[in-house]
């Protein structure tokens, strides 16, 4: 398993790879690989135009990016998993049972990372070691959000999905990639205190 976050949706053209280069130019000051996939992707083909435009938007060069489709070996090298929806987090741990533990829905990461988060700073004596699995701040952030899990009421599905700005205007597109942000930005935050 390498310290890499792996963003997953349906065909790899809007959803995860705008999660992809926004993640990237949030994470850009840690040492972690950010990469995407599809669950029903071909491999090879172009990211949708509108997504290319949010891409360009982080600072980067989107013209290189193409779509793969999901493989096994994608799941057990990230050390986190975040899916566009619930379908698709389903898809990942079929795939890649051992997975399990590290693989979440984007919004459902957010809200376990801020809990985590509050928690942490809530706490009056240290936290528990993480223990030999969280050798890497991502990685103890994925440990304290996995333990974050067990303690929060599970949310009603259409907080966990992400829409899919496909068939939309470049503003549904702009709306999807500012909830990605919004989704990404508590993640930051545990890495910068579970490290």
């Amino acid at each position: 398993m390498v310290d890499g976050v792996l963003f997953v949706c349906h065909a790899n053209m809007c959803r995860s790879p705008m999660a992809e280069f926004i993640a990237r130019r949030l994470l850009r000051d840690l040492p972690v690989a950010v990469t995407s996939a599809g669950t029903d992707a071909l491999d090879g083909a172009a990211m949708h135009p509108y997504a290319v435009e949010v891409a360009a938007g982080t600072g980067a060069d989107p013209a290189a990016f193409r779509t793969r489709r999901l493989r096994p070996e994608h799941l057990t090298r990230a050390a986190l998993v975040l899916t566009a929806t619930r379908r698709q987090r389903s898809v990942c741990t079929a795939l890649a049972p051992a997975a399990l533990s590290r693989t979440f829905t984007l919004r459902q990461f957010a809200r376990l990372a801020a809990a985590a988060t509050a928690e942490a700073a809530e706490a009056t004596e240290p936290a528990e070691p993480a223990g030999p699995v969280a050798e890497s701040p991502l990685l103890a952030a994925v440990v304290a959000a996995a333990r974050a899990r067990g303690r929060l009421q599970p949310a009603t599905p259409d907080a966990d999905d992400l829409r899919d700005p496909i068939g939309g205007s470049p503003a549904d597109f702009r709306r999807c990639a500012e909830e990605i942000e919004r989704s990404i930005r508590p993640v930051l935050a545990l890495i910068g205190t579970a490290g």
